[in-house]
């Protein structure tokens, strides 16, 4: 009996790449979840990525998909979705990708509020690349190019899309696996901007310099540290330490959406031109 998902699924393409244990599989499927209880059609969506583990996603999707250049994914999205505003486009990036050389897209893609949703796998270092820190690698870890110990402070992504001014942010977990396909069927259905973070575990780079060498070590420490956002705002700073929030952080209804006020420019610009 075929999986329900599968139909999703480029089989010819799999096995996939990642390592034993990595969370990035649950993310995906997390997605392609989210996608069939939707129903979203495939023929008329399209889903993005840059360059990374996560960024290998698209290739085992069946849908039209594009693998662009490092950090360039959300630029690619932007121009598929101005030249066809009726497409659902999911852009599937990782936290170098997206926060690093990437980053500039991503604020400027948040404060446009274009209609695309952003799903950063965040395994909190460059996994592809055999473990350099990214910019969201906690304080304190350590890292191929950190072997004494991150010393850099380290961005909050969700934060970061929040202030500069995305309508739609959360944060999930690989070990939140149910809650994390609801948030992001949430995303999609949000017209406007809209980026989910999620927890991915890189046992192979990350776990194993820092004393969480086993996959389940790091899905245990999302369940001791990860508290639900109605939860969240009841603690005081000090039961906040060492803990964050997941589910829905912000979400604005109604704002204007870039392509559609784009779209109305045009059509005023015609107005005018043929007067």
């Amino acid at each position: 009996m075929a999986h329900p998902l599968e139909k999703y699924l480029r089989a010819g393409k799999l096995p996939h790449i990642w390592c034993a244990g990595c969370g990035h599989g649950i993310v995906t499927q997390a997605i392609l979840r989210a996608v069939d209880e939707l129903q979203l059609d495939t023929e008329k969506t399209v889903v993005v990525s840059g360059i990374g583990c996560s960024s290998r996603a698209p290739g085992y999707l069946h849908f039209d998909t594009l693998h662009t250049t490092h950090g360039r994914a959300i630029p690619f999205a932007t121009g598929i979705k101005m030249a066809n505003p009726e497409l659902r486009v999911i852009v599937v990036t990782g936290d170098g990708d997206a926060a690093a050389i990437g980053g500039n897209h991503l604020i400027h893609a948040a404060r446009r509020n274009i209609d695309l949703t952003v799903i950063c796998f965040n395994n909190t270092i460059y996994g592809m690349t055999s473990g350099q820190y990214s910019p969201v690698t906690p304080g304190g870890s350590f890292a191929s190019t950190a072997p004494y110990g991150m010393v850099e402070p380290s961005f909050d992504l969700c934060t970061l899309v929040a202030g500069a001014g995305g309508t739609f942010v959360a944060r999930g977990t690989t070990y939140h696996a149910r809650p994390l396909t609801n948030i992001i069927k949430e995303a999609i259905k949000h017209e406007g901007f809209s980026f989910v973070e999620a927890l991915s575990q890189c046992p192979t780079y990350y776990g194993r310099r820092n004393k969480l060498r086993a996959p389940l070590d790091m899905l245990y420490w999302y369940r001791d540290h990860a508290v639900g956002v109605s939860q969240w705002e009841k603690l005081t700073d000090d039961e906040k330490a060492g803990k964050f929030p997941i589910g829905v952080l912000k979400k604005v209804e109604h704002a204007p959406e870039f392509s559609r006020v784009y779209s109305e420019l045009i059509a005023r610009a015609r107005e005018r031109s043929e007067a």
